[in-house]
């Protein structure tokens, strides 16, 4: 279920619970939710479209962070890590978060290298801490 920009994981959780055992995931690794986009509710509300439950979350780590603009100031565009959590059409939930190495592929600066590896890393153990 992987993508060139992506990294995902299919838990038997319900969203619900999904959604809070990514959130402490996330916190072990050193990451705070700055941002929660409840696309279904944006959906209904925009464009009174039904959609599957899915949130977006804005996850960061700050130390990360400070590595990254520290190389590059306009890093800021491709933060935080966001992180997906819908539910799966087979059941339980999918969780998605993005391969930061992928992102910081595009800014050409190899500074960044080690703190990309760093935090795909970080994330995968999230992804990879809740149950299958």
């Amino acid at each position: 279920m992987n993508t060139p920009y992506g990294i995902s994981t299919h838990t038997k959780l319900n969203y619900e619970e999904a959604r809070e055992a990514i959130i402490t995931a996330l916190k072990q690794e050193g990451f705070g939710v700055l941002t929660e986009i409840d696309v279904r509710a944006t959906m209904k509300a925009k464009l009174n479209v039904d959609w599957r439950k899915y949130t977006i979350l804005g996850a960061c780590n700050p130390p990360l962070a400070h590595k990254a603009l520290t190389n590059e100031i306009e890093i800021g565009l491709l933060l935080p890590c966001n992180v997906i959590i819908y539910e799966a059409d087979e059941g339980g939930s999918v969780v998605s978060a993005m391969n930061a190495l992928a992102a910081m592929e595009v800014t050409g600066n190899s500074a960044l290298k080690p703190v990309a590896i760093d935090a795909t890393a970080r994330l995968k153990r999230a992804l990879d801490s809740l149950p299958k």
